[in-house]
């Protein structure tokens, strides 16, 4: 069985009790007692971020033992929690549903499934296997892979379905928009990251095709958001 570290938070961290609390759920979850299997959180990010409510997306592979044989699978969980007297619980867990794989996928979804420079939890290469991926999400991470070793976290599936905290439908579930998660080995949120290598690589977005850009830093341009949820991952949205 493949070790595996545990996840905390590091520093730059919004709540970062509420995305310990969402990692633990969602580790016992994947791992039951009793079962011979290693869970490998790869992230922890906001899906949306309120004053008392919050969504966290936790990117996971899952090593098990099955015939003698060791398998490796994992999925994205969305994960849901409340504050109350100043902690945080978890209200409800939402594992990905990428749907089955198809087959005659576009160039591009080849290309990116196979590419060295992106590298896709489990759940997000589902999405790209199940043809319900954009080509302009996955011709821009291409692009972008041109330049920058890129790290996703979520492309469509393990994504809420709206916008957190509104009625209005999320770019995800469509399959109009990916997160990235970290760049060239360096996690957006860590505050020893480079604020040029995130702005250049929002910046790179855009100018690919991304109509809404959202990250930690606010930029200049109508296509640029900057906020709470947006402080740990860029997010690139497209309109089709």
């Amino acid at each position: 069985m493949p070790a595996v570290r545990a996840w905390t938070p590091g520093a730059g961290e919004i709540e970062p009790e509420a995305k310990a609390v969402a990692v633990a759920a969602v580790v016992k979850l994947l791992h039951p007692a009793g079962t011979r299997a290693a869970v490998d959180v790869i992230d922890a990010q906001y899906g949306g971020i309120l004053t008392d409510t919050a969504s966290v997306l936790v990117p996971c592979r899952v090593y098990t033992i099955s015939g003698g044989k060791l398998m490796t699978g994992g999925t994205t969980v969305d994960v849901r929690l409340s504050k109350s007297n100043g902690t945080w619980r978890v209200t409800a867990l939402h594992p990905a549903q990428p749907g089955k794989a198809i087959t005659g996928l576009s160039t591009a979804a080849r290309q990116v499934l196979s590419s060295g420079q992106i590298t896709l939890p489990p759940a997000s290469a589902a999405d790209i296997r199940s043809g319900q991926v954009h080509d302009s999400v996955l011709t821009t991470m291409l692009e972008l892979a041109k330049t920058y070793r890129i790290g996703i976290s979520v492309i469509r599936s393990g994504h809420p379905l709206d916008v957190f905290g509104t009625t209005r439908p999320s770019d995800h579930p469509r399959g109009r928009a990916f997160d990235t998660w970290q760049i060239n080995g360096h996690p957006v949120v860590s505050p020893t990251t480079s604020r040029s290598l995130v702005t250049g690589y929002m910046r790179a977005a855009e100018s690919i095709g991304s109509y809404n850009v959202g990250g930690p830093y606010q930029l200049s341009g109508a296509a640029f958001f900057s906020d709470r949820t947006h402080h740990d991952h860029v997010h690139a949205g497209f309109r089709s």
